[in-house]
């Protein structure tokens, strides 16, 4: 069974999937490792990996290439951020079958114009419905059945959300397998958005964003089927080498952090050397 299959039995269930976001290997291995049954691998935190903010600046190809770390990590479903498809309708067909390659089970598009903005930013712009309904085709075309396409609308902050509800409904009639209603602001709207758009939906919710927190039963009834949390594990990152390097530029090491650091053997064993080591004298000479 491939990835793929697998996330469409997950959502086919009526259960509800959290999937915490990574941006490399390690992270979604981490992810796996505490019984995540999915990884989200957010553009944003990949974006921001690489010293850059979420402003469309990566392009396709590397994203594809950390998407390909990503998978070859984990035996989970990937849920991958392809943006905008860094383009036009072409440009998305393209960047999908990259997508594809690199083993991902489902992809988002979102509305946007090209370059976006992180979807929780000000002044965002989007296209017009049919330009969307028509990328949303044509990588359809190219995707078949072999990959879940997750529509995004970040319409609410530019067109309002009675609109964005009709731009979503579009989508899925255009052949989104699930709709992603990006940054409601109320539990309200978070209700409504469940009640009026029967496709399998998306949430994003991470602590300090637009979107309220809402319990995972609570979602479950609306209707919501997937939940992800993008970059909540990059900023525990940041928090935590920021306070490793304070302590190394007060102390010279960081000795004084010891408790707080995983143990060397511990490391090893998470990201697998033991069984790499195993392969090696297998096949050797």
């Amino acid at each position: 069974m491939t990835q793929t299959q697998r996330l469409r039995e997950m959502l086919a269930s009526g259960d509800i999937f959290v999937a915490p976001g990574c941006f490399d290997g390690l992270s979604a291995r981490l992810i796996q490792q505490a019984g995540f049954r999915l990884a989200y691998a957010s553009g944003g935190a990949i974006s921001r990996g690489a010293g850059m903010p979420d402003l469309g600046l990566f392009t396709a190809r590397e994203c594809a290439d950390r998407m390909e770390q990503i998978c070859d990590a984990v035996d989970i479903p990937v849920i991958a951020d392809a943006d905008t498809g860094y383009g036009n309708a072409l440009n998305a067909r393209r960047a999908v079958r990259q997508f594809m390659r690199a083993g991902v089970a489902a992809i988002h598009l979102e509305d946007q114009t090209f370059p976006k903005k992180c979807g929780h930013y000000d002044d965002k712009s989007i296209v017009s419905t049919h330009e969307f309904t028509q990328k949303i085709k044509a990588v359809k075309d190219v995707s078949g059945d072999d990959l879940i396409l997750i529509a995004r609308s970040d319409g609410l902050a530019v067109e309002g959300f009675d609109a964005t509800i009709d731009r979503c409904n579009a989508y899925a009639e255009a052949g989104a397998d699930v709709i992603f209603f990006e940054a409601p602001q109320t539990v309200e709207q978070i209700e409504a958005v469940g009640r009026q758009i029967q496709t399998p939906k998306l949430i994003n919710m991470f602590a300090g964003g637009k979107t309220p927190m809402v319990p995972l039963a609570t979602l479950k009834t609306w209707g919501y089927q997937l939940v992800i949390v993008p970059s909540d594990l990059q900023r525990a990152a940041i928090a935590a080498m920021q306070r490793t390097l304070a302590v190394i530029a007060a102390d010279g090491d960081s000795s004084a952090l010891s408790d707080q650091l995983v143990t060397f053997k511990d490391r090893e064993a998470i990201i697998g050397t033991d069984e790499w080591n195993d392969l090696n004298e297998r096949f050797a000479e």
